[in-house]
């Protein structure tokens, strides 16, 4: 393998990037099989330069680095070190023999090698004579981890007492996340528009940090004992009896079977493959142990791994598919979504990745698809990442033409807009049906109409009914009162009635409410009280031009027109219209009282003030002009203080800012002070 120093040191750099997203960032941009390969690429190098190595390569270095924030630091009492792997048979083979060579009564572990994080779990006698749970510490580094053990009790698979009568014991196993809760997971993300994780692994290894251990309940995590780190004799002595014994203590153990000959060995290795497929959770691979501990230290394969050890990697299945069909969908959040429809070139039918049917592959974006020439007729490389997530791999046979994203909405018809600096395509019509149910919990949440108990869960499922079709058929639900108490849809009498009551209290909202409620892009809860500080009703703001829009401070060209855009639309207008009719206020109730005597100040109020409440005095501020903000700092203008005051006070004082009474705040406002 030729290459010089500088190409060496950019492999080097790039490895070290995706080990950091992978062991520090718990997310990853390529697939295990290309970050296997380029590691294998360095070892060669490495070989051929061993004066190039330093301590921190990619090649010497184990996992990645103990997170502060997530736990205390720990330092294992058993380094956590990895496994060398290997990815041809024929290596395992001469593996298994060089053993035998010393060793003929050598017998072997053969496992499988579950796609999780490592941990070790330390045990010491109690009271009742039995093991009891003391820590759980993560890898890190190999030799300094972090503590964990909160969240690892909640983590049904972890034992907090296991019946063995030992003074003190430790474990090593691999934490991992099922296929049924990544999913959920992955689900319950799209329904509420956010990230969605990129495979069980680094979802996992998130989970298992969270400094919430609520949150690693909710998620769900798994575990398998696959290693005796410290123990008696009697566990410590054969690794596959002492996992047998554990297992008889009702402790989840790997799947292992013993081998005597590397013929058996190989036989294991083929009957885990076959497995994979069919299992709940990610595999990356088999694990050949040699079975018999004391020997283990004869075969040291250097300071970063294992000794006795060996990893088998399987290679990722791959085949050609020509493209069928690119289907565009709007998601709820009304960004576009394309997914590839395709056949096995070969055999004309879906293609068989990981003993499943493949036919449809998502295609992400348009910067995506042109980069990688997707368009009908065209043939790509197909593979499966992390053994569950189809994804296409580079083109094979170019398209006569490369795709390209339609104009208009595939649901509603409106016009798409990509966004500025992404890479993201949507529709922004908020009655769009692809995102109705959203848009509509949008408008009754706390910072918009706030109507209480109608959440998005009753709203999707009276979308679904066809109650609702715009924010405006919210005020028409009064009308199906009797309808919707028999149907049980919101629930019973008194519910129904509440959540009704709530819908009729919200029209006497400000305007700003609905404003914000209706979801216009770049018009949030504190641009949208800036805005109406400027107009005397929505009708008045629906008319409003450009020029009047950007003479607003703080209002420039982009929020402008996403406002006029919004209001251009004959269906946008015809809803406002339906609101005013229902009754919903649609006008600045106290627009006298409005001025800017207190612009370009930032204002925190503290303790109890004689006459006006917390969000009274906070509405005032934001009335005049100002900003109401709740820490002081050296960009603070002025302390509201009454009673109580307490450590606001204290700094402000520290900070030599100005401290004002409520009677002053009102005579600054009215006088100008």
């Amino acid at each position: 393998m030729v290459m010089d120093r500088k190409e060496y040191e950019e492999l080097v750099g790039k490895l070290n990037y995706h080990m950091d997203l992978y062991y520090n960032q718990d997310t990853s941009e390529i697939s295990d099989y290309e970050y296997d390969q380029l590691m294998v690429s360095l070892k060669g190098i490495e070989k051929e330069h061993p004066e190039w190595i330093t301590p921190d390569s990619p090649s010497q270095k184990i996992g990645g680095v103990a997170k502060r924030e997530a736990g205390v630091k720990v330092t294992h009492d058993v380094p956590m070190l990895s496994i060398e792997d290997v990815f041809r048979k024929e290596d395992v083979m001469a593996w298994v023999e060089k053993v035998h060579a010393m060793h003929p009564d050598c017998t072997f572990s053969v496992e499988m090698k579950i796609d999780g994080l490592s941990a070790t779990l330390r045990y010491e006698r109690g009271e009742d004579n039995k093991l009891h749970l003391i820590m759980c510490e993560t890898r890190g580094d190999g030799l300094t981890g972090e503590d964990v053990t909160a969240n690892a009790r909640v983590i049904p698979d972890i034992l907090a007492t296991i019946d063995l009568p030992y003074d003190s014991l430790q474990v090593r196993g691999e934490i991992y996340m099922s296929h049924e809760d990544f999913e959920r997971y992955n689900e319950n993300q799209e329904k509420i528009g956010k990230r969605l994780a990129a495979n069980p692994r680094n979802l996992a290894a998130g989970t298992l940090r969270q400094l919430d251990a609520k949150i690693t309940r909710e998620r769900g995590l798994k575990m398998f004992v696959f290693n005796v780190q410290k123990g008696p004799e009697e566990l410590t002595t054969s690794h596959c009896a002492g996992l047998e014994l554990l297992a008889d203590k009702k402790v989840p153990v790997v799947f292992h079977r013993r081998c005597k000959t590397a013929a058996e060995v190989m036989e294991v290795i083929d009957e885990i493959a076959l497995m994979r497929d069919s299992l709940p959770y990610d595999l990356d691979g088999a694990v050949v142990k040699i079975d018999e501990i004391r020997y283990r230290n004869d075969f040291p394969a250097g300071s970063k791994y294992s000794s006795g050890h060996i990893a088998y990697k399987y290679p990722p299945e791959e085949r050609v598919v020509v493209m069928d069909d690119i289907l565009v969908d709007v998601g709820r959040t009304g960004k576009l979504t394309f997914t590839g429809v395709f056949h096995d070139k070969e055999t004309g039918k879906p293609a068989k990745l990981c003993g499943t049917s493949v036919s449809r592959a998502t295609l992400h974006n348009q910067d995506y698809i042109t980069e990688m020439k997707i368009g009908l007729g065209g043939s790509y490389k197909l593979f499966k990442s992390g053994e569950i997530i189809p994804k296409l791999n580079g083109c094979v046979e170019e398209p006569e033409q490369v795709f390209t994203a339609p104009a208009i909405c595939p649901v509603c018809g409106s016009t798409l807009v990509r966004e500025e600096d992404t890479a993201d395509i949507r529709c922004v019509n908020t009655a769009c049906a692809a995102q109705l149910s959203r848009t509509i919990a949008y408008f009754a949440s706390l910072d918009c109409m706030n109507i209480m108990g109608l959440g998005e869960t009753l709203v999707d499922a009276l979308c679904k009914e066809g109650y609702l079709r715009s924010y405006a058929d919210i005020y028409k639900l009064k009308d199906y009162r009797d309808e919707l108490i028999d149907r049980g849809l919101i629930g019973k009498e008194k519910n129904t009635d509440k959540v009704l009551a709530a819908i009729e209290k919200s029209k006497e909202n400000e305007a700003v409410r609905v404003l914000t409620g209706l979801g216009i892009r770049n018009v949030g809860k504190t641009t949208a009280k800036d805005i109406m500080k400027h107009f005397d009703s929505i009708m008045e703001l629906m008319d409003a031009t450009m020029e009047k829009l950007t003479a607003i401070n703080d209002i420039g060209e982009t929020t402008a027109a996403c406002i006029t855009e919004f209001f251009s639309n004959v269906e946008n207008r015809a809803i406002v219209g339906q609101l005013q009719e229902a009754g919903v206020n649609l006008r600045n109730k106290d627009n006298g009282d409005i001025s800017d005597k207190l612009s370009g100040m930032t204002i925190v109020v503290t303790g109890t003030l004689p006459t006006l409440g917390r969000k009274e005095v906070t509405e005032l501020i934001e009335r005049n002009g100002g900003k109401c903000t709740g820490s002081v700092s050296k960009k603070t203008t002025l302390v509201v203080a009454g009673e109580e005051a307490g450590s606001k006070l204290t700094k402000a004082q520290e900070l030599g800012i100005r401290v004002i009474d409520e009677a002053q705040l009102l005579e600054l406002i009215h006088n100008n002070i």
